[in-house]
């Protein structure tokens, strides 16, 4: 069969919900029995943003072969529920790198190297790459940025000309608008999307779908307006109001009759489960059962439990996507809902009170790249120490839980990493020996899946259920085994190991309620209808831990007072 292509482009203002929109129509044809891929065209120059600050890019989420990508592409594999992979994620960096080495091997046969056709010609070839490695019926391409940027022009004119190249059969356009409300006459005003409409018309595409993203209800005048101005059917007008839950978004889509749409103008030859031989495609509709029900458990009153969350980047929330959606897949597995506080560790490392800590249930260190609020993050894993406050370090929250714990047992403010302080006298968490020659920071830290082992009668064994587990890395420090000894002695359990034995992967402490480590990163594989079994279990903890509190066993707050000097080297994660 012919693959199938939908190309999906934004307009009037960033931020209006494209990369939700794209997963949401992915769930809605594999509601379908439709197979579904999804790639993300990102037009800034950077490889990758895998050394962009958060606060620049949000979360960078990482994919089972190591690509360090877009934090959409977490959305995608939610909605989805597949594993993507580096063809997902391309950007103008990837594609002008990758001519240019053909200019310098000489592939070009000596020709002018011009963005028509040289830098289109691959971008063509990258999307037919996922086409080629997935197989599916379907690929779905999101172009990031607006229509009108500069520099989305090259991607624009590649999906141009891929209607010419496939055929007009097998490619539909949805363009992603903001309809935007003026609250001084109470009106929606559709001017902007017709401008938005008119400058992607001077780029040569006629998009097939419109869809208006609105804070308030569509009228079928409104409706009518935009498919007379835009000269696109009234039915592909498709009206996306704000959701109580981004999880209702396909529900929306749905509704409206854009599945409905998309397979009879694409001729999708597909049916959804238990469809009968040879019935009419056309007439096919989705199969949303399981997750309708779990849109309406989402959205239905339920006891609340609260997590703390300690971080550098808390006052940018994208910069912990997955977390607080892992958190959230698993607090509605136990029928709950959860609350995030964020709690920023730079202000507890210059001494602010650990007082937002009393009455959280959990406490999450999430990952994170310099020694900036470090010292407040310490502070954090002490109090879950003694308090016995459940506590899931991710990351550099493990190498956070370790620290601590050495500082605790040797009684020395001493213990450190050496990505925070080289010269410490006590590095247990160190750089791993075949990273110390790397020069180069992107993409060359240990990335993508990496197999572990579990220790029997651990919680993390409890909670998986299975003795080897693959799991998704991003970092460049490791625990040192130089200390393994003296930290087991002290009460730590190394409850998983790369096979060989040579990694630490995971660690608990053994007298504690549930305090617990990954050197990995759990929050990438969680999805809303299976919650990771790690983030399942910690927020039952907690739970449990909201129902009975354990009274502390110190009520000293204070973490010991700096006594090294730790070098600052902030922000661009580049050797976490």
């Amino acid at each position: 069969m012919t693959p199938k292509y939908i190309f999906v482009t934004g307009g009037v203002v960033s931020g209006v919900g494209k990369g939700i929109t794209v997963a949401s129509i992915g769930r809605v044809l594999k509601e379908r029995g439709i197979t579904v891929s999804i790639q993300k065209l990102d037009p800034y120059i950077n490889v990758d943003p895998g050394t962009m600050s958060p606060y620049q890019h949000g979360e960078v989420f990482v994919t089972n072969d190591g690509a360090e990508t877009d934090l959409d592409l977490g959305h995608y594999e939610r909605f989805i529920d597949e594993n993507l992979t580096r063809q997902s994620n391309i950007t103008t960096g990837q594609i002008y790198s990758a001519v240019i080495a053909k200019e310098r091997r000489g592939d070009y046969l000596g020709g002018t190297i011009q963005v028509i056709p040289h830098i289109t010609n691959e971008i063509k070839e990258r999307i037919s790459r996922v086409v080629k490695q997935s197989g599916s019926q379907v690929v779905i391409v999101e172009v990031g940025g607006t229509v009108g940027d500069i520099e989305s022009l090259p991607f624009l004119e590649a999906i141009r000309q891929m209607r010419k190249d496939v055929g007009r059969q097998n490619v539909l356009y949805i363009h992603v608008t903001l309809l935007p409300y003026i609250g001084s006459t109470g009106e929606l005003k559709t001017k902007p999307i017709q401008h938005s409409v008119k400058e992607l018309r001077g780029i040569g595409i006629q998009p097939d779908v419109i869809v208006c993203r609105s804070d308030y209800p569509v009228t079928n005048e409104l409706k009518e307006k935009i498919a007379l101005f835009t000269d696109v059917a009234e039915e592909a007008v498709i009206p996306l109001i704000t959701a109580q839950t981004i999880y209702e978004v396909p529900l929306v889509l749905e509704e409206s009759g854009l599945g409905h749409f998309i397979v009879q103008e694409l001729d999708l030859h597909s049916a959804p489960r238990g469809a009968a031989p040879g019935e009419d495609r056309t007439t096919w509709g989705s199969d949303f059962g399981s997750w309708a029900e779990m849109v309406a458990a989402i959205k239905r009153p339920k006891p609340e439990v609260t997590i703390g969350v300690v971080g550098k980047y808390v006052s940018l929330a994208d910069a912990y996507m997955s977390v607080t959606e892992s958190v959230q897949h698993a607090a509605l597995h136990h029928g709950y809902s959860a609350r995030i506080r964020w709690i920023d560790s730079t202000d507890l490392e210059n001494g602010a009170p650990l007082d937002p800590l009393d009455d959280v249930d959990g406490i999450i260190v999430p990952g994170g790249f310099g020694s900036r609020g470090i010292e407040g993050m310490i502070r954090t894993a002490r109090y879950a120490r003694e308090h016995r406050v459940p506590y899931f370090g991710l990351c550099l929250g493990l190498q956070i839980a370790v620290i601590e714990l050495a500082r605790h047992l040797l009684n020395s403010t001493l213990p450190n990493s050496s990505e925070f302080n080289e010269s410490t006298r006590y590095p247990v968490i160190d750089l791993m020996p075949d990273q110390r020659d790397v020069e180069e920071k992107g993409g060359t830290m240990r990335l993508g899946v990496w197999p572990c082992r579990l220790i029997t009668c651990t919680r993390a064994a409890t909670a998986y259920g299975t003795a080897i587990i693959y799991e998704r890395h991003r970092h460049r420090f490791e625990f040192n085994n130089e200390y393994r000894d003296l930290l087991q002695e002290g009460g730590l359990v190394l409850s998983g190991l790369s096979p060989d034995g040579r990694l630490v992967e995971i660690v608990e402490l053994a007298e504690h309620p549930w305090f617990l480590g990954t050197q990995f990163h759990p929050e990438f594989k969680s999805r809303p209808n299976q919650p990771h079994p790690l983030f399942r279990d910690f927020v039952g903890a907690a739970i449990a831990h909201k129902g009975a509190r354990a009274g502390p066993l110190s009520q000293n707050h204070e973490a010991p007072a700096r006594s090294e000097n730790l070098a600052i080297n902030d922000e661009a994660p580049v050797s976490s």
